[in-house]
């Protein structure tokens, strides 16, 4: 068993072999078959590269041999037929050479190719430019297919750049000629435009850049507009006009990016297509014009412009603003004027949107930080005086002048003045009216550049906003303790009215004393010098704070005028019933009122009056507080003090 088994194997072993050698024998053949069939086909393409190499020049020599110098020597539409076999079969030739790289057969052929494609290019170089000087649409039609047949579109368009563009750029741009006239510029890109119409019709009208274009006709692959028009365009705008690209000056480099962006706008709206814009827009020279134009050094310079005026004016400090501003303070009057330049029509560019909106917002920033700086430094400097004055006729004329006077005073180191303090007060509230117009014509700016997130823009000016208000209570604290402080002075001369009655047989009074005129003054001032400046509501609110405020020091001081006279009536009547006797001196001469009575209803006369005058202010005594408390207190004096009759 086991020999049969070892039999059949060493069969199985000698028939593998057998089948193995028969298989590479068969792969041997195939191979050399292969190997064959692509010299063959080598040859093949050798052979056509030599039949098409003597096709083409027994056609030339053929067109030689009548008698004429080129073919352009024929007919037109001869020659241009004629060029187009020429190219169809070169295009097979090229082909095939490819293919054929590397035999030692191509190598002898190459000088008789090179010769055939210099002469091809010649001719057809020869025959685009008579085509164009002629305006001959069928010379021109052939030669561009031509040119795509034998893959040199590029070649032609080159040619027409040199031959048909660059003539025209070098007689219309001229360096002299902008300098010279005032609109120099926008009158020679017009003449660029014009260069299109009138020149490049022809070119538009075969290769379909033209409307009338008829599509059977149409030779596709090219656009004159933005490989042969446009590079001669800007080389001749880059090295004829050396300063159009100079940021120095601000205004004039303006005008020129303005009046050059426009240009370049009409210019595409002369290309054909859509797509042709997107190859000008892509094209080096586009980039290379459009890099040019140094927008961070012109962006750099206005801000150096409209900061550095905001800076001068907050170094002036709280100087007054010109006249016919609606602002109070130079440094506010600045402010909006610098805001608005951000975006006005002579500064603002498209492209630097980002960059103006950031300044517009450091604007804002610095003059915030201005006004808390002044206020702080203030704070640490003011020395508050004593505003109390003798009760005399002189005091009538004492007002808030003595704080006025120093309104203009441009320390911001010193004590703030009423006047400043109202200034900067008014100018912060004009600027929360403002900023939304000037929201609205950001956003109508940046509408234009396809921004459309304008909460973003919201936000950032409502927390610029949010900066400036954050200021006002300081200021509403100060002007309103200023304010309650005058008043205050004068009305402590409530407490001179003992003074005046007591002992002195003075009549029964009839009117207010002057102190209260005196101590009202301050705001009747406020209500009349700021009525143009101050809206209603914020004067009426100092008002309101600063009577509150005296009218609580006020309460206090009749009160204790009134324990004062009650203490002292007290005491002449344990006196009296001592000695048994009246004093002289506590009955009057006028209807027996006596002294304390006629101080009681002296004070009840003054706080009716002070009343009388918080309405004619605009304002409700039910609005202060303790008014009411302090009406009743006198009120129950005085029934405490009829006017006996004789």
């Amino acid at each position: 068993m086991c020999c049969r088994i070892l039999f059949f194997f060493c069969v199985l072993k000698s028939l593998r072999s057998s089948v193995n050698e028969v298989i590479k024998a068969i792969d041997d053949r195939l191979s050399k078959q292969d190997d064959i069939q692509r010299k063959k086909m080598c040859v093949l393409r050798l052979v056509q590269v030599v039949r098409s190499v003597e096709k083409i020049e027994k056609i030339l020599y053929s067109q030689n041999s009548k008698d004429t110098h080129s073919l352009e020597g024929n007919s037109p539409l001869l020659a241009g037929q004629i060029l187009e076999r020429i190219a169809t079969e070169f295009n097979q030739l090229q082909f095939h050479a490819v293919q054929s790289k590397g035999m030692p057969l191509l190598d002898k052929v190459r000088p008789r190719i090179a010769g055939i494609t210099a002469m091809l290019q010649q001719s057809l170089e020869g025959m685009l430019i008579e085509g164009l000087q002629t305006s001959n649409v069928d010379i021109v039609r052939h030669c561009l297919r031509t040119y795509a047949t034998i893959d040199k579109t590029r070649d032609a368009e080159g040619l027409v750049g040199q031959v048909l563009v660059k003539p025209y750029m070098d007689q219309v741009v001229v360096d002299r000629f902008v300098q010279s006239h005032p609109n120099g510029l926008q009158v020679l890109y017009g003449k660029l435009l014009d260069f299109v119409p009138h020149h490049c019709r022809l070119l538009r009208e075969v290769t379909g850049g033209a409307v009338s274009s008829d599509k059977a006709d149409i030779v596709p692959g090219y656009d004159f507009l933005v490989n042969s028009v446009w590079p001669e365009m800007i080389k001749a705008l880059e090295e004829k006009l050396s300063s159009l690209f100079n940021p120095g000056n601000p205004d004039t480099f303006y005008e020129k990016y303005t009046v050059s962006m426009d240009f370049v706008r009409k210019y595409e709206r002369q290309c054909g297509s859509q797509a042709s814009v997107r190859r000008l827009r892509a094209h080096p020279s586009y980039q290379s014009f459009q890099n040019k134009w140094n927008l961070p050094v012109y962006f750099q310079l206005r801000f150096k412009e409209i900061a550095g005026d905001l800076e001068t004016a907050a170094a002036g400090g709280l100087l007054e603003a010109p006249a016919g501003s609606s602002y109070c303070l130079m440094v506010s009057h600045v402010l909006w004027n610098s805001l608005l330049k951000c975006w006005a029509e002579k500064i603002y560019l498209p492209l630097l949107a980002h960059r103006f909106w950031k300044l517009t917002l450091q604007l804002l920033s610095r003059y915030s930080i201005f006004v808390s700086e002044v206020l702080s430094k203030a704070a640490s400097t003011e020395v508050t005086k004593d505003a109390a004055k003798p009760l005399s006729s002189s005091a009538s004329s004492s007002s808030l002048t003595s704080h006025e006077d120093s309104g203009s005073d441009s320390s911001a180191t010193s004590a703030l003045s009423t006047k400043q303090m109202v200034s900067i007060a008014a100018d912060v509230d004009k600027l929360q009216e403002e900023i939304p117009a000037l929201s609205e014509m950001i956003k109508q700016r940046l509408e234009l550049i396809g921004f459309s997130n304008f909460d973003i823009i919201s936000d950032s000016l409502a927390d610029s906003q949010a900066s400036l208000s954050s200021n006002l209570p300081t200021i509403n604290s100060r002007v309103t303790q200023r304010l309650s402080e005058s008043c205050c002075g004068y009305l402590k001369c409530a407490s001179e009215v003992p003074r005046l009655y007591r002992r002195t047989n003075k009549d029964v009074p009839s009117k207010a004393s002057a102190y209260v005129d005196n101590s009202l003054k301050p705001l009747h001032q406020l209500q009349s010098d700021y009525q143009d400046v101050l809206k209603e509501s914020i004067r009426k609110d100092w008002l309101r704070v600063a009577l509150c405020t005296s009218t609580q020091r006020y309460y206090d001081t009749v009160a204790d005028v009134f324990s004062s006279v009650k203490k002292m009536e007290e005491s002449l009547k344990r006196l009296k019933q001592a000695r048994k006797t009246v004093s002289s001196s506590s009955l009057g001469t006028n209807g027996g009122l006596t002294d304390d009575n006629k101080i009681r209803l002296q004070l009840a006369l003054d706080v009716e009056y002070f009343g009388e005058q918080i309405q004619k202010m605009g304002l409700q005594t039910s609005d202060i507080s303790l008014f009411s408390s302090l009406l009743e207190l006198v009120q129950g004096a005085k029934d405490l003090a009829p006017i006996e009759q004789p």
